[in-house]
């Protein structure tokens, strides 16, 4: 199959931009120094890449991500970076032979992993992100009461998820190593070999981590390219058709718009024009400066702003080398 025969709209993939985001990071981040976060492409094609590549703990957002990837053969290491308060799912993964570590933050959570049948957990710690996250000073508690509860702690983790976007590289590394600082002093405390944390935006800030948990590095989304030394290429793209021209009006219309995309960063952008607006199924577009509209019927590529919401609007992932379509990844890690 060739590009120009997929319908529309399409979740594109570079292969070769893929594959030099996997290699870029991996060199920094080699082996199990990088725990992959599948939130990002919810694709389980796209995590055995990875593990390929030597990175074979990963992340998880979700109990449903957990069970995916334990059935594709994916469960050496799984920690779910997240609080739930019915983790029976989650034991009957790991009474399936898969290891799965959860994020505890609270004694009602910790009650839940021991309910559930879960063995494993991290400390949850909040350095700076007003979300999930214990107290530093109350994470050796908690870690002591997990213990008592049979429990074993394998360290701490802490998401510095304020601090991604930051523009600034000299104040994002200030922030992340204050933020990190938290993590330490918790982690005194705690015991355990794991520190986690970290994303696609610290990949060069955060010198504190064992393990990065960045997703987004390997496909990318127009938030995360502005950032100066984020050097990952676009690798996804949703692919639309033009269906409408209105050449006197100045503007022509794509077949991808809100439920095609995530929002919550703003809208996609298109290469040599501007982007005027998205409504429910349709991108609509001007000409940039000096430039001409699309013809009715031309294929263009859109670049989400969010990666991690766009992809969960789709079923299928499409790899392409060129204008040849070379895989299909089924998107099986959506809902919840």
């Amino acid at each position: 199959m060739r590009l120009d025969e997929l319908p529309t709209p399409a979740l594109v993939v570079d292969q070769g931009a893929l594959e030099r985001n996997l290699a870029t990071m991996a060199e920094v981040w080699p082996g199990r120094r990088l725990r992959p976060h599948v939130k990002a492409h919810k694709t389980s094609g796209l995590a055995r890449r990875q593990a390929e590549l030597g990175h074979t703990g990963f992340t998880c957002a979700t109990i449903r991500e957990v069970e995916v990837m334990a059935a594709a053969g994916l469960g050496e290491d799984l920690l779910l970076a997240n609080e739930v308060l019915d983790m029976r799912r989650l034991g009957a993964v790991v009474e399936a032979g898969a290891r799965v570590t959860v994020a505890v933050d609270s004694d009602a959570v910790l009650r839940a992993a021991v309910d559930g049948g879960v063995r494993e957990v991290l400390i949850d710690v909040n350095v700076g992100l007003p979300r999930c996250g214990c107290a530093p000073e109350d994470a050796g508690r908690l870690a002591d009461a997990a213990r008592a509860a049979g429990l074993e702690v394998r360290g701490v983790m802490g998401y510095e998820g304020h601090l991604m976007l930051v523009p600034d590289r000299d104040d994002r590394v200030r922030k992340t190593a204050k933020a990190m600082d938290l993590l330490t002093t918790a982690h005194a405390d705690v015991g355990g070999d794991v520190l986690s944390g970290g994303g696609t935006g610290t990949w060069r800030t955060n010198a504190v981590v064992t393990e990065l948990q960045a997703g987004s590095y390997a496909l990318m989304d127009t938030a995360y390219a502005a950032q100066d030394d984020v050097p990952f290429e676009q690798a996804l793209t949703v692919l639309a058709t033009v269906v409408s021209v209105n050449a006197a009006g100045g503007w022509a219309v794509a077949d991808a718009g809100l439920k095609a995309f995530g929002m919550d960063h703003g809208d996609p952008t298109l290469p040599g024009a501007a982007v005027l607006y998205c409504s429910d199924e349709h991108t609509i577009v001007a000409a940039a400066d000096g430039g001409t509209l699309p013809a009715l019927g031309d294929r263009v590529r859109l670049v989400p702003a969010h990666i991690d919401p766009t992809v969960s609007q789709h079923e299928r992932m499409w790899v392409v080398d060129g204008e040849e379509v070379v895989d299909c990844w089924p998107v099986d890690m959506r809902h919840w």
